[in-house]
């Protein structure tokens, strides 16, 4: 691709980028880009800032440094108003689902097109059960949450991710508690609905095998910053210690078992009278 088509489809950019919560920086030194019809994963162990990239690119938090750019707009430089629209055309898996419970299947997807479109009820029953039949659960559209298995709520919640046909959507680790079979086909509707709606999918994930199988690009953080990125392929040749650790998953290498201490941690001790 070249260097103008890659601008023209690009629908994400960090640009050395620092992020973090306060006085505290979770990563710093971040550059990626995420293009159209790219499935991206983003990967590290737990309490690498993985969710911290995901918040980033959702405009929940601003870059301390550097820049984030959605759609071609700066996200630090946008209107309360301009936020709102970037974020409407972006669609988000969240980890738990975040279904409402007091709704069945069918109006947790419809949700979305209720909220921010003025479709019939005829065209959103259409499109409803057109989203519920991509994961597979068109017929289960009148059940309630809680009569449906924990990897079918996922899949509703995909449905609903993708019923506004976003450019761009984050999977909260997508693959967390899913058995063997709803793994892999969550892993091909993901690659699958990225082919057909051409937009772009972004992993935050920690899940090596079934995001390599359909990834086109991995980005890994650790130790405050980005890592590495490349193809799964050059991934897997890598021969930097923290990747190899944390592709193979051996419990000795760079990877930290213990979370960093943080100013804010240093300051709560201090107030409990402890060092």
């Amino acid at each position: 691709m070249t260097p103008e088509a890659t601008q023209q489809n690009e629908l994400l950019r960090f640009s050395n980028a620092a992020l973090g919560y306060g006085d505290f920086t979770v990563l710093k030194d971040i550059d990626m880009h995420i293009c159209r019809g790219q499935v991206v994963a983003m990967m590290g162990g737990s309490g690498s800032g993985k969710t911290t990239l995901l918040r980033a690119a959702t405009g929940q938090i601003f870059a301390q440094k550097g820049t984030i750019h959605a759609f071609g707009q700066n996200i630090a430089d946008t209107s309360h108003s301009q936020l709102q629209s970037l974020r409407q055309r972006m669609g988000v898996l969240f980890q738990q689902g975040a279904l409402f419970t007091d709704l069945n299947v069918f109006e947790n997807v419809a949700f979305p097109l209720r909220e921010h479109t003025a479709l019939s009820e005829e065209e959103i029953t259409a499109k409803v059960l057109e989203k519920l039949n991509d994961v597979g659960l068109r017929a289960a559209a009148h059940l309630g949450i809680s009569e449906i298995s924990g990897g079918m709520a996922r899949r509703v919640a995909l449905a609903r991710a993708i019923v506004l046909e976003p450019e761009l959507i984050l999977y909260d680790e997508p693959f967390a508690g899913l058995d063997p079979i709803s793994l892999g086909i969550t892993a091909r509707l993901i690659r699958d609905l990225t082919n057909r709606l051409n937009c772009a999918s972004i992993l935050i994930t920690h899940d090596v095998a079934d995001s390599f199988a359909i990834a086109d690009h991995i980005y890994i953080v650790g130790q405050g910053k980005l890592l590495a990125h490349g193809t799964p392929q050059e991934m897997r040749e890598s021969t930097d210690p923290y990747i190899e650790q944390f592709l193979t998953g051996e419990p000795d290498g760079p990877i930290a078992f213990n979370y960093p201490e943080t100013p804010a941690f240093k300051n709560w001790l201090n107030k409990k009278g402890r060092s």
